[in-house]
């Protein structure tokens, strides 16, 4: 019997042990099955994870109307001013046509290139993205690191880091979209490298680099900077290719190669004997012509502008100075009569501003075109007796009576049935 009881005992604690072993492997399905579909969890932007999820339906329809491969070559240009992003595209052509304009969220900073760490400044110029910059795991969705400072920034003793393009829309010296924006730029960036793209170049620019806009801002001291920048742009527009970059002397140089072979540019260095395809720099140097030509042509014109409005405004001033002085002398003129009038005094003859002032307002055709102008209110009308109206008509109407009946005060009631006639 004691034999009989440890048999059964042994076969509950086997039972036992096989539903625990099959409650551990149930549980484990369990949670490998909700890891995975977390993995699989759809959000307004696509399933799956996040930097494998592909362009969005209307970027496709794009490409197949432009005629692009999914994995062709991308070049991304960036306008501060317009807050505008652009990713341009190769063609099965060869050329690059633009894909899309996304707008940018928020970008930091002022107009110009960053100088140093913590200055919260977006940076310009010409940099090269990599494998090794994009950032699958970012904290702001996604991002890709621009690479600042490039040869061309620590050739000027140029510092900072971390400055990408990425989600969230929240800048602190870099260019941030929102998310959506920010997924199928990074699609688009991934695909080409799967493409066989070694590295996609982005262009930073102030502004679109037009004549009328470096017109609007010759007086910035980054003028010369931004010249440069835009012989890189010109570069571009001619060619439809993004510029080979090189950097000697401290400053870019575009589709450039050496004389000798193997002969490298060095950032700080002096430029070596170098050649650009006569057929680039043809296009090119016939682009800036016409376009420096129209940047004087409005320069002039902005000048002109502004000498006019500085002019005005130093009229305006003066006269509004006259004719606060001219007040306070009427004023001071008013208590002198007053005074005179009590005391019997004769009253001083002073001269009188006010209409001088007025006469110079007449002359100033800027001010008469200003409604509610100082120089409308210049000429005051003289105020007439009180009393002079009933001794007018007495006089006027009654051919006798004393001669004081003209003072005011002196003229008493006079009866006549003398009736005048109806005016008409």
């Amino acid at each position: 019997m004691v034999f009989r009881r440890f048999m059964k005992m042994r076969d509950g604690i086997r039972q036992g042990l096989e539903s625990l072993r099959g409650n551990s492997t149930r549980l484990a399905c369990a949670l490998l099955a909700a890891g995975f579909l977390a993995s699989c969890q759809a959000d307004e932007f696509g399933y799956g994870p996040k930097a494998q999820r592909p362009v969005s339906a209307s970027i496709k329809r794009k490409m197949s109307d432009l005629n692009m491969s999914a994995t062709s070559p991308i070049m991304i240009r960036i306008f501060k001013e317009e807050s505008a992003l652009e990713v341009w595209k190769q063609t099965r052509s060869g050329k690059y046509k633009l894909l899309e304009e996304f707008e940018i969220c928020k970008w930091s900073g002022d107009l110009g290139p960053k100088f140093k760490e913590g200055d919260r400044q977006a940076p310009e110029g010409f940099y090269e993205i990599t494998p090794a910059l994009m950032n699958p795991n970012s904290s702001y969705h996604l991002a890709f690191n621009l690479g600042y400072p490039n040869a061309y920034d620590r050739s000027h003793g140029r510092t900072g880091s971390h400055l990408m393009v990425h989600g969230a829309c929240s800048s602190r010296g870099c260019y941030a979209m929102t998310d959506e924006q920010v997924q199928d730029i990074y699609a688009l960036a991934r695909d080409s490298f799967k493409g066989g793209q070694r590295s996609f170049q982005v262009q930073a620019y102030p502004f679109r680099m037009t004549p009328e806009n470096m017109a609007r801002h010759r007086n910035s001291e980054h003028l010369e900077f931004w010249q440069m920048l835009k012989t890189g742009y010109d570069h571009f527009e001619v060619t439809q290719q993004p510029p080979e970059i090189a950097v000697c002397e401290r400053k870019y140089v575009f589709d450039a190669t050496t004389l000798v072979q193997g002969v490298p540019f060095r950032a700080s260095a002096k430029c070596p004997d170098l050649k650009i395809s006569p057929r680039i720099a043809s296009a090119v140097s016939a682009k800036q012509r016409k376009d420096n030509e129209k940047f004087q042509m409005l320069a002039a014109r902005f000048d002109a502008r502004e000498e006019r409005q500085k002019r005005w405004e130093e009229r305006s001033n003066r006269i509004a100075e006259v004719l606060g002085g001219g007040q306070e002398d009427q004023a001071a003129e008013t208590a002198v009569a007053g005074t005179d009038a009590e005391t019997g005094a004769q009253p001083v003859a002073t001269d009188q501003p006010v209409e001088t002032a007025a006469t110079e307002a007449v002359s100033a055709p800027e001010a008469q075109k200003r409604p509610g102008a100082a120089v409308e209110t210049a000429f005051v009308a003289e105020e007439k007796p009180r009393g002079g109206s009933v001794g007018g008509f007495f006089k006027r109407w009654v051919p006798f009576g004393p001669k004081t009946a003209d003072e005011g005060d002196g003229v008493g009631p006079i009866a006549t049935e003398v009736v005048p006639a109806a005016k008409p």
